[in-house]
């Protein structure tokens, strides 16, 4: 079994992918400092505690464990939070890998498939968005993103570094045997908060803008389940230890579902009605956001199976079977 490390890997993405890499032969070696990561997620590998911003740390998890590869997805991913402290999240993002990738230099690990977003094309120019969409985030979060993208492009030219880029547009879902979820603390996904509506654990859920220049008024966007995000870092961990170079690509459905339509699916699927707010348009928030994701079906072989009543339902069995 190569050992492979997943930075973050006690998180919500990154424990899913564990799992996934589990189930290709890997050993999943889980790096987390657990601010927001969750021991209890890490049941498919050795959990080393740690920060990223520690290269001694890192240094002594290299030579204990000898990973082939790195996954790496620990950061502040927070766009509010990216506002309100810009250089804490440059520090924890930018800073971190850094770090990070100076500690697999001295250990001569040059793969690295590392989590970004979409939040680096800023404001949409097109409907659907292609790899080669302008790259101009408008928050600081998706600029430390941008940031770390073109330290690897560096590193790929100058050091024979081999990355795999993935941006991801919105993730839902949860594991289908409802051993690992969503958890964040505060909440502030859509999915989750429109669930804990429904199990009457809010009082309310607000739609952002019902004006938008869509079907039904609200914004659009492109929902992939977390066991396909999780498969598309297996599969990019396998295209690097085959030797293939490296890429960036989308991670989405290329599916577009509108807020109104996700509030109808979690009503069905939970037989709760929920109570609804409609408030303003927040600022910054575009109409429709999708992902054209041919690159990652030719490129990695990746189809997401997993359509947003799947999402919805696994979502909703994982967070009714937490006593919260």
């Amino acid at each position: 079994m190569y050992p492979i490390l997943v930075v973050g890997g006690a998180g919500y993405i990154g424990a899913h992918t564990c799992l996934d890499l589990t189930s290709r032969g890997f050993l999943p070696v889980t790096y987390d400092n657990l601010s927001t990561g969750h021991d209890d997620f890490v049941r498919w590998g050795p959990l080393e505690i740690g920060d990223i911003r520690d290269g001694a740390r890192l240094d002594a998890v290299f030579r204990r464990h000898r990973p082939v590869a790195i996954v790496h997805f620990a950061a502040q991913s927070e766009i509010g939070r990216s506002v309100a402290d810009p250089l804490g999240t440059f520090d924890i993002n930018v800073g971190g890998t850094v770090s990070l990738l100076a500690a697999a230099e001295r250990a001569g690990i040059d793969k690295l498939v590392f989590s970004s977003t979409c939040a680096v094309y800023g404001r949409p120019q097109a409907s659907i968005l292609s790899e080669n969409h302008v790259r101009e985030p408008i928050n600081p979060y998706g600029r430390s993103k941008l940031m770390i993208e073109e330290i690897i492009d560096d590193l790929g030219r100058l050091k024979g570094l081999q990355a795999v880029v993935l941006r991801y547009f919105n993730a839902a879902g949860a594991d289908l045997e409802c051993r690992i979820g969503e958890r964040h603390d505060p909440e502030t996904h859509a999915i989750p908060l429109a669930i804990a509506t429904a199990l009457g654990r809010r009082e309310g859920f607000t739609i952002f803008g019902t004006d938008y220049d869509t079907p039904d008024g609200t914004p659009i966007r492109d929902y992939v389940h977390v066991l396909d995000l999780a498969a598309a870092h297996g599969l990019a961990v396998e295209h690097l230890i085959a030797g293939r170079k490296g890429l960036a690509v989308n991670l989405g459905t290329g599916t577009g579902t509108s807020v109104r339509e996700l509030v109808e699916t979690v009503g069905r699927i939970s037989g709760r009605g929920l109570s609804v707010v409609e408030g303003p348009r927040r600022a910054g928030d575009p109409s429709m956001l999708v992902a054209d994701n041919q690159l990652a079906r030719d490129a990695l072989g990746w189809t997401p199976h997993h359509d947003l009543t799947a999402m919805v339902e696994t979502a909703y069995r994982w967070h009714a079977s937490q006593n919260r």
